[in-house]
């Protein structure tokens, strides 16, 4: 990785940068943004890309990578980037096919990082979130521990550096964590984590484990409208963040995003606004006080905003365990 970087070093030994680039667009942002952004977030300096096979945009954003390294701003071992094995493919025999074909449309050989979307299978087929004739989601059931298996030998394979988890509560990795026989530990938890969900409990935990959390929805939400509850408050209006940032002299999503790193917490910063994604670098900057990070911590009211009601009633929803 690039010496610049400030990383943190994953229980595997490889190194992820502490600040990451969100890829996520809604469905209406056309699909040759992507490309355009994540190439002006690698020309600003981000070396940490997050993207997903749910996102339906790794096309777009490999060929961003690969046009930066063509034009040598970037080598690929610069680049830390992220994909996630989506629900519909946690069947141990569609693992390692669904890594295949993201590095497909990526054009790369390798991801640096392959996590377990969600913890809650769906039913296997072409659709994302397949639904019976009610609009019921069809679930499935998969034991996590198989498809951990199957994570471990594509990192043996070489298709992907290191494996990890995502939204997953602290039952559910300590099922991966307990298996008997378990060759890698997940390095990653990547969770909703801001100031209103700051995650304190499952963050001790995952660092008692020596795993790395990972914060999204890190500025609160885009108001997205399947996803996001709208009747909660808008974190970048906290008058305690503006304070914050006043006196800092920052925005208060930057305030958000330090507030991340000072804890350990790995961060992604998701815009497709290039103003913002450009100031969103500043984060390396400068530095909270203790009063700050304790006025911060103050915050949380555990504010979840990307609830996932609709599949609530799956027996693996991680969201009705306390953490």
């Amino acid at each position: 990785m690039d010496p610049k970087c400030q990383c943190l070093e994953l229980n595997d030994g490889h190194f992820i940068p502490i600040l990451g680039f969100g890829t996520y667009a809604p469905e209406e942002v056309p699909k040759s943004e992507a490309l355009e952004v994540t190439k002006f977030a690698i020309d600003v300096g981000f070396r940490h890309i997050d993207c997903a096979h749910l996102y339906q945009n790794e096309e777009q954003v490999g060929q961003a990578i690969r046009s930066k390294i063509a034009d040598g701003t970037v080598k690929r071992e610069d680049i830390f980037y992220t994909s996630k094995l989506w629900s519909t493919f946690l069947r141990p025999e569609l693992v390692q096919p669904a890594l295949e074909k993201s590095l497909k449309n990526l054009q790369l050989d390798y991801v640096d990082l392959y996590i377990i979307h969600f913890p809650a299978a769906l039913k296997p087929g072409e659709e994302l979130f397949p639904k019976d004739e009610n609009g019921k989601m069809i679930f499935d059931t998969v034991d996590l521990c198989r498809t951990w298996e199957v994570l471990e030998k594509c990192k043996d394979a070489g298709l992907a550096k290191s494996i990890g988890v995502s939204n997953f509560n602290r039952k559910q990795l300590e099922k991966i964590l307990n298996k008997p026989g378990l060759k890698y530990k997940p390095v990653c938890n990547q969770v909703e984590c801001h100031p209103y969900l700051n995650q304190s409990k499952l963050l001790d935990f995952c660092k008692s484990n020596d795993i790395v959390l990972v914060a999204y929805g890190a500025l609160g939400s885009q108001r997205l409208k399947d996803w996001v509850n709208p009747s909660y408050p808008i974190l970048l209006e906290d008058p305690v963040l503006c304070a914050i940032a006043k006196k800092h002299k920052q925005t208060p999503a930057l305030i958000a995003l330090r507030y991340q790193m000072q804890r350990g917490v790995v961060v992604l910063a998701k815009s497709y606004n290039k103003k913002r994604i450009k100031e969103n670098m500043q984060v390396l900057d400068f530095e909270l006080t203790p009063e700050d990070m304790k006025a911060i911590d103050g915050l949380n009211s555990n504010v979840r905003y990307y609830d996932l009601l609709f599949i609530s009633d799956h027996p693996d929803y991680p969201y009705s365990e306390e953490y």
